[in-house]
């Protein structure tokens, strides 16, 4: 084997750690994902009285798949991997979800994305279930030669597990549009050829020339912006001029920050992996975003000043953008910001004590599976057209993102008044309903 420039320009930012960690702590910081989306989903169904048939069904995910399969190396060594797929729910809508490729991920973290990634399809109300995949490999020590074949024999090993009608995949960590013309290939190779065309859609977030959708790659920042929009007109604040902090510059965080400068935002400071950098009177996104692509990270960054990470979350600023990984603003860190807003960009940013702090501290918070659900809402848009042969335009797709992420945004803010709760319970409420009334309009319980 031999180190590869395997891209991992994906879909969401790679680990960022606030600070280092040992292997256990970090596995049980992972594993805890799980308790805490339970506790989340318990509170939100003690408190609409959800159906106890329907609570029995989603406290557990429909299947859990592990399949072993072998790789031949460019050494000729033969070795085997394994491959996870968490199925959680699809009373809306076929399962999807992405499938990450990483060393450090753990079957519990993988279960809370899936149940995540159903609450998140259901705030959106679109035709999704919820699932998650992992492969447990570290990309940057294979070749591009053999990150292919994993991924085609991955693909191959999944086979009776998928389809574009029951379990569609799309990028997550370490995984970008390349991974999903690989899958789609490989998919569609063991179909009849009359069969093939037809069958596009078993995944997302693929190229366009393979079938994929314009602004699949800002369509998870595009989101964001659309809500911090939508947040301002609600309390009549001027984004033109605001201050922006944003952890993580990946997809998300890179787009999300040349999305808000044509707003007329200011982003002041930036963390990622390599560390964080400052400016009070504003980065050039588009500039730091070349930086990235040929530093691998902002630390270095020209007409800028180094910081360490509590200085930075404690940068004063108007908006904070968590777009890197999970549990970044804690009872502590929480503390920190001096901040109006938190849209949360990255999946699960924000753990319970984190959330506490906010509340008390009167800081607003957009939720994730409110607010970085323009992925997935893009990602339906592209299954559609793939399903009807039709190719949208930019502007239509982004007409229809905003109007499908402005629809869910007022349906969880009057949600949070009518009750008088937080916005992430109020999301979590709005999407158990529908799926609760999706059950009895079926139905289908004994």
């Amino acid at each position: 084997m031999i180190s590869s420039n395997y891209s991992i320009d994906t879909e969401r930012e790679e680990d960022y750690l606030a600070k280092p960690v040992t292997e256990e702590k970090l596995t049980a910081q992972k594993n805890r994902l799980f308790e805490i989306v339970r506790t989340r989903f318990n509170e939100a169904a003690d408190i609409i009285n959800l159906d106890p048939k329907i609570r029995k069904i989603l406290e557990k995910p429909t299947s859990e798949v592990v399949v072993n399969f072998p790789v031949k190396m460019d050494d000729g060594e033969i070795r085997l991997f394994t491959g996870y797929r968490v199925q959680h729910n699809d009373a809306l809508g076929p399962f999807k979800g992405g499938i990450r490729f990483h060393q450090d991920a753990t079957f519990e973290e993988i279960r809370a994305h899936a149940v995540w990634m159903t609450l998140k399809s259901s705030v959106a109300n679109i035709h999704f279930g919820g699932a998650k995949g992992w492969l447990n490999i570290d990309p940057q020590a294979f070749s591009i030669g053999e990150m292919e074949r994993i991924t085609r024999r991955l693909t191959y090993a999944l086979r009776n597990n998928i389809g574009p009608e029951y379990d569609i995949l799309a990028p997550d960590i370490n995984t970008n549009s390349r991974v999903m013309a690989w899958i789609q290939d490989t998919y569609l190779s063991m179909m009849p050829r009359e069969q093939r065309n037809a069958n596009i859609h078993i995944v997302t977030g693929k190229p366009l020339e393979s079938g994929g959708s314009q602004g699949r790659e800002k369509a998870t920042a595009q989101g964001i912006v659309y809500c911090i929009e939508q947040w301002a007109a609600d309390n009549n604040f001027k984004l033109d001029g605001a201050g922006v902090i944003v952890q993580g510059y990946g997809c998300v965080g890179s787009w999300v920050s040349r999305l808000l400068k044509l707003l007329g935002a200011r982003i002041v400071a930036v963390e990622d992996m390599t560390g964080a950098i400052r400016n009070i009177d504003g980065l050039d996104p588009d500039a730091l975003y070349d930086w990235v692509k040929s530093n691998r990270g902002v630390s270095g960054y020209p007409d800028s000043t180094r910081i360490d990470h509590k200085t930075f979350m404690s940068t004063k600023a108007d908006i904070f953008i968590p777009a890197a990984v999970e549990n970044q603003i804690t009872s502590e860190t929480a503390l920190l910001l001096d901040v109006r807003l938190v849209a949360e960009g990255a999946n699960m940013p924000t753990d319970p004590g984190g959330d506490a702090v906010l509340r008390d501290r009167g800081i607003a918070l957009i939720p994730d599976i409110l607010c970085n659900s323009g992925g997935v809402i893009v990602s339906y848009f592209e299954w559609r057209q793939n399903k009807r042969n039709e190719f949208w335009d930019i502007q239509e797709v982004d007409s229809k993102l905003r109007k499908k992420i402005i629809s869910a945004y007022i349906d969880v803010r009057d949600t949070a008044k009518m009750h008088k709760m937080d916005w992430r319970l109020s999301a979590i409420i709005v999407a158990l309903t529908r799926i609760e009334k999706a059950y009895k309009d079926k139905d289908i319980l004994p």
